[in-house]
């Protein structure tokens, strides 16, 4: 075995005895793109905030974008999950619109780190439509929840105001109350067709 083979050998086990490695990066990467945007996101800083050696984002990651897409995949995929959460065993439509105040009340404006993820993913995909299949997909399986108990014009509505709701917390110095978020809810859910649960 040459020395360069050797390396690499002794490279290829230290990344197996490490199996969380590839989850700490895209963590420390949603930290990163936080705190500095996405535009002074790099491969070092992102490492370094890891705690795993440059050569680790090569290993794992075919590039930045690659990075930037596997990251912000992760943070649609955790946002639907807890929106999924929030509706389940829910039987009625007034239990979903309290779900829906709970999503926006408790998920979406629980910290600024999240805010600032959204705002940075919104624009990321508005110029670059190599990221648009990560919010179309975001979307269609928020408002496949929002079905469950709403018209399909209605879940498009409530899921419009979800996003909104999630702006304008991020932009304002003094976002609506709980009580101001559960009347927007009620108007909207009081303009769908007659709910069945069918499921």
């Amino acid at each position: 075995m040459t020395e360069s083979e050797h390396g690499n050998h002794a490279r290829r086990g230290e990344l197996r005895g490490d199996p969380e490695r590839r989850n700490r990066i895209i963590e420390a990467c949603l930290d990163v793109i936080a705190d500095r945007g996405v535009a002074d996101t790099s491969h070092r800083v992102v490492a370094a905030a890891a705690g795993v050696p440059l050569g680790s984002m090569t290993y794992y990651f075919d590039g930045m974008d690659d990075l930037l897409h596997q990251t912000f995949e992760r943070f649609a995929d955790d946002s639907v999950c807890r929106m999924r959460e929030r509706f389940a065993g829910i039987s009625s439509r007034e239990e979903a619109c309290e779900a829906v105040v709970r999503t926006i009340v408790d998920d979406v404006f629980r910290n600024q780190h999240d805010l600032s993820l959204n705002l940075e993913f919104y624009t990321l995909a508005a110029r670059d439509p190599a990221y648009r299949d990560i919010t179309t997909r975001w979307m269609g399986r928020s408002r496949e929840q929002l079905r469950r108990f709403f018209d399909p014009r209605t879940a498009q509505m409530l899921d419009a105001m979800i996003e909104g709701f999630s702006i304008h917390c991020a932009l304002s110095t003094a976002p609506l109350s709980e009580d101001d978020i559960r009347e927007g809810v009620c108007r909207i859910a009081s303009v769908s067709q007659p709910f069945t649960n069918e499921n």
